[in-house]
C-alpha cells in the first residue's frame, strides 16, 4: 500500500470522525425544566449592552452593591430543539426547577452544623439556640450569567448569605411591644430579661420567615438564585435552660388562664349590671307614664274651665272615700 492510499484513508477517517463528532453530535435539545446559554470561544452570547441593573431585580441592591453586582444579559436558549452548535461553541445547561435543602447544610464543609442538620445561633440574651428548617431556591432565568459565569459556587454563597442574615435577625430579635409589655406585667421584669427571647422567637416564627424572605430578595441580583421561601420549623434552646423555659411557660399559661377567667367574670357582671339598669329604667318609665297621662287630662280639664276641674277633683275625692276604710273630718270650732 503506497503512501497516497494511506493519506487518503486517513483523510476520510478524519472527516468521518469530524462529521460524527461535531455535526451529528453537534445537535442538542433543552429539557422543559432547563435553560441553556451558548458560548463561542468561552464568551457568552450577550444582548447588546444591557445589564442586570436595568431589571427590577436590581431594586433590592444598595448603591454600593449595584457597583459590585453588575452582570451582562445573555441570550437564553428556551426549552425545545434540536439546536446546533459549532465545534468552538459550548452549551451550558442549568435546571430552573425549585429545589429544597436543609438550611443547616454547608456545601463546602458537609460535616459542619452537626452534619448539616442543626444550625446554631446566639440570641439577644446570650443563649445558643439550635435552628432547624429548609429553604426553597431556584436558578434565576433573568440572571443566568451570574449563576454560570459570575459565581464559582452560587449555592455556597446563597447559603452563607442566608445564614448570616438569619443569625443577625436572631441576635437582634425583640418581641413586639404589645407582647413584651403584657408579659412584663404578668411575670415581672426579671422574666422579661431572662429567657423570654426563646419564647418570643417560637411565637413569631412566621414573622421571622417573612423577614428572611424579604431580606433575601436581593440574592437573585447578587448570585443568580432566587430564594422562594424560608421554612424555619424549630427553635431549640440549650438543655440547661429548657426546664427554666418550661417553668416560665407554665407560669405564663396559668396567669393567662386566670386573667381570662377574671375578664370573663367581669364581662358577665357588666352584662348583668346593664340588664339591671335596663329593668329599673323600664320600671321608672312605667311609673311615670300614669303621671304623664294624668297631667295631660288635667290640662284638658283646665282648658274646659274651672268648674270642670272642680268636678274632677270631687270625683277623685269620692273615689278615694269609697276605697278608704276610715275617714277623718276636721271640725271647725
Amino acid at each position: 500500500m503506497d503512501s497516497g492510499t494511506i493519506m487518503q484513508g486517513a483523510a476520510i477517517g478524519f472527516f468521518a470522525w469530524f462529521f460524527l463528532r461535531y455535526v451529528i453530535f453537534g445537535f442538542y435539545t433543552v429539557n422543559q425544566n432547563e435553560r441553556a446559554v451558548k458560548t463561542s470561544f468561552g464568551r457568552a452570547h450577550r444582548l447588546s449592552d444591557t445589564t442586570t441593573l436595568t431589571l427590577p431585580i436590581a431594586e433590592r441592591l444598595s448603591n454600593d452593591e449595584k457597583k459590585r453586582y453588575v452582570y451582562p444579559q445573555v441570550r437564553v436558549i428556551p426549552p425545545g430543539g434540536p439546536y446546533f452548535r459549532w465545534p468552538w461553541q459550548k452549551v451550558h445547561k442549568v435546571s430552573i426547577a425549585t429545589q429544597t435543602v436543609n438550611m443547616a447544610l454547608d456545601v463546602e464543609s458537609p460535616e459542619a452544623n452537626h452534619g448539616g442538620t442543626l444550625l446554631e445561633a446566639v440570641t439577644k440574651d446570650q443563649l445558643n439556640t439550635g435552628l432547624t428548617g429548609d429553604i426553597r431556591y431556584r436558578v434565576s432565568e433573568q440572571n443566568l450569567y451570574a449563576y454560570i459565569f459570575g459565581i464559582k459556587n452560587p449555592i455556597a454563597h446563597v447559603m452563607g448569605y442566608f445564614v448570616s442574615v438569619l443569625r443577625q435577625r436572631i441576635a437582634n430579635f425583640e418581641a413586639p411591644q404589645k407582647e413584651q409589655a403584657g408579659l412584663s406585667n404578668v411575670l415581672g421584669e426579671a422574666v422579661s430579661v431572662q429567657g423570654v427571647s426563646i419564647n418570643d422567637l417560637r411565637k413569631n416564627l412566621r414573622d421571622i420567615n417573612d423577614h428572611m424572605d424579604q431580606e433575601c430578595q436581593s440574592s437573585e441580583a447578587r448570585y443568580g438564585m432566587v430564594l422562594d421561601a424560608s421554612l424555619i420549623t424549630g427553635i431549640d434552646p440549650p438543655p440547661e435552660v429548657e426546664s427554666a423555659l418550661a417553668a416560665i411557660n407554665t407560669a405564663h399559661n396559668q396567669v393567662s388562664s386566670d386573667i381570662s377567667l377574671a375578664q370573663a367574670a367581669a364581662d358577665q357582671k357588666i352584662v348583668q349590671s346593664q340588664r339591671a339598669v335596663e329593668i329599673e329604667t323600664l320600671r321608672a318609665q312605667a311609673e311615670v307614664q300614669p303621671l304623664i297621662a294624668m297631667a295631660q287630662q288635667l290640662g284638658e280639664l283646665k282648658k274646659s274651665g274651672t268648674e270642670a276641674l272642680r268636678s274632677y277633683r270631687r270625683y277623685v275625692r269620692l273615689d278615694l272615700y269609697a276605697k278608704a276604710e276610715q275617714a277623718i273630718q276636721e271640725v271647725q270650732k
